[in-house]
């Protein structure tokens, strides 16, 4: 049976362009302090939510309230390299390097050649990538500043 995509089950949210003022609103109200966020229920009835879902719906407002979409994926998800190539924006073919190289782990499937991939080292391996880029463009700076030839 083939395994369904992570990321087709995903749901993914975009803001619409009037909803910005508001994400701002609740991103800089939540930052102001110990906020909380109530859900009401059809009935009338208040739920607080737990300060791990408002973390998360603060994040998710930072993003929308930029324009970004978001995603909602569990942190365990495993994505096949597709997926990986996907959510990076590279080639699969150039995923599937990476892979090889050991530069994204990845486990193999039992009794199969196919393999898995955790999204969390997905995100460790985009936050290494960008904070990589970031120090080459510091020297590139510094260089120019400095007038050496590069």
């Amino acid at each position: 049976m083939p395994r369904s995509g992570v990321l087709a089950g995903a749901t993914r949210v975009e803001a619409d362009s009037g909803d910005r003022e508001l994400l701002e609103h609740l991103e800089a109200t939540a930052a102001a302090g110990n906020a909380s966020l109530v859900l009401r229920g059809p009935d009338g009835t208040d739920l607080v939510l737990p300060r791990s879902l408002v973390r998360l719906l603060v994040a998710a407002a930072h993003d929308l309230g930029k324009g970004h979409a978001v995603w909602a994926l569990p942190a365990e998800a495993l994505l096949s390299p597709n997926e990986v190539a996907e959510l990076l924006g590279l080639s699969r073919p150039f995923v599937v390097r990476l892979l090889d190289e050991g530069e994204i782990p990845a486990q193999r499937l039992p009794g199969s050649r196919h393999r898995v991939v955790r999204l969390e080292d997905v995100l460790e391996f985009q936050d290494r990538r960008e904070r990589r880029a970031e120090a080459r463009r510091r020297i590139m700076e510094v260089a120019e500043e400095a007038e050496l030839p590069y």
